[in-house]
């Protein structure tokens, strides 16, 4: 029987798009509603740490959500299929998200972005792992890339819709709910992967995590595939997010709003995105592309800690030509599912974005912990050292990296033990 050919303006492709357009929307919209949100749950702004004490609570049981979700669905996905982890997320995160408009206290936000977290963590690696399956190999670098292009543009809808409401952050994760709902009726139409239906009938093992750390070379190639996404999180969690403390150790007064930063960030990753898998389907592969990617990041870096930015018009620039070269996400998040075999390939595509994310708290430790505490060092030069370190920790693992562009992926990891 002839398998079915899709293209990448397919059904699976435009619905794994929208589906992380509103995880996007939602992981992002707490930094965005952040003041107001703390104001409405009783945090008095006007104390300092106890509204720095509420948001690090809030966004860090997110995270715990995200690194417990990414196992959870990961399993899942290689267990009970690709749209059972579709499906189940995000109803989850559309409940969650619906139901933080109703919260009243720092404790309720707490819980209920947790559960978002949880719900949201399955959303990307069960879309990329089912449109790489789907697609021919000579598209499928096309249809990530689109798929976390479109998605990543909901960091922009969710500031607009903040604007737009007049400020109204409760209306505005119910009207995240309410997109997460209306998407899952688009689902019904999408049909499963063909890779993993074969896979089930082989009776292997699948979503078994610990395959990842029982094979001396799928452990290297699990932990390479983590350490090359690094970038993204530095770029957008410290450099970004911080960009008007860094204004103000730069040139002094400023009008910088970090939501707005993020907006214009997420604005150009969104175009990263879909660009690099063009750019990788020109070169034939992903590493020449993922290389490219990683000399504008670095040189917007050069840029942003240079004495060229002096003004609040050249910081919102370079943090648009930031956000463009950590565009990356979407090659990046392919390369961690074509490296593994279809039983274990949705674990990896989950897993690994959020190890990722879930590395931003040590990235925090290491920038202000270690270097400004510790060290008494400024914001500047521990920016520029975390920098450094992050970025070449990421060219090592890259160097060592497998370019998985001609990858034929319909095969099973097998469950041998290290030796």
């Amino acid at each position: 029987m002839k398998t079915k050919e899709y293209g990448i303006f397919s059904v699976p492709v435009i619905v794994a798009a929208l589906g992380y357009f509103v995880d996007i929307y939602d992981l992002l919209l707490f930094t965005i509603v952040r003041e107001p949100s703390l104001a409405g749950v009783g945090v008095d702004l006007a104390d300092k740490a106890s509204t720095i004490a509420a948001s690090t609570k809030i966004i860090n049981w997110q995270m715990v959500g995200l690194l417990i979700g990414g196992i959870l669905w990961g399993t899942l996905g290689d267990k009970k299929g690709r749209l059972s982890v579709l499906f189940g997320s995000i109803a989850l995160y559309s409940v969650a998200n619906f139901l933080t408009g109703f919260v009243q206290t720092v404790d309720q936000y707490a819980w209920a972005r947790f559960a978002a977290g949880v719900g949201l963590a399955g959303e990307l690696g069960a879309g990329i792992t089912l449109v790489s399956e789907l697609l021919p190999k000579t598209k499928r670098g096309i249809g990530t890339s689109l798929v976390a292009g479109v998605g990543l543009s909901g960091a922009v809808f969710a500031y607009f819709t903040f604007q737009l409401t007049d400020e109204d952050w409760r209306l505005c994760y119910k009207i995240g709910g309410v997109l997460g709902i209306l998407l899952l009726f688009l689902r019904i139409s999408v049909a499963e992967s063909g890779m993993f239906a074969h896979a089930k009938q082989q009776g292997v093992q699948r979503g078994n995590i610990f395959m990842f750390f029982n094979n001396r070379k799928r452990f290297k190639k699990y932990i390479l595939a983590i350490l090359i996404g690094l970038p993204t999180w530095y770029v957008i969690g410290v450099v970004v997010n911080l960009s008007n403390r860094f204004a103000t150790e730069f040139y002094g007064e400023n009008a910088i709003q970090s939501g707005k930063a993020i907006m214009y960030a997420y604005a150009a990753i969104a175009i990263g995105d879909i660009a690099i898998g063009f750019v990788s389907q020109f070169f034939k592969s992903r590493k020449k592309a993922l290389l490219l990617f990683y000399a504008l990041c670095m040189i917007s870096l050069v840029l942003f800690y240079s004495s060229w930015n002096n003004s609040d018009a050249r910081m919102y620039t370079i943090c648009a030509m930031l956000g463009f070269s950590t565009g990356f996400w979407a090659i990046f998040v392919t390369m961690g599912a074509e490296q593994f075999g279809t039983n274990l390939r949705a674990t990896a595509a989950t897993t690994i974005p959020n190890m990722v994310r879930g590395a931003l708290p040590l990235i925090n430790f290491i920038f202000l912990d270690v270097f400004q505490k510790s060290m008494g060092w400024t914001l500047t030069n521990s920016g520029i050292a975390t920098g450094v370190l992050v970025m070449g920790v990421t060219l090592i693992a890259f160097y060592f990296t497998e370019d998985t562009f001609h990858k034929d992926l319909n095969y099973l990891e097998t469950e041998e033990m290290l030796p």
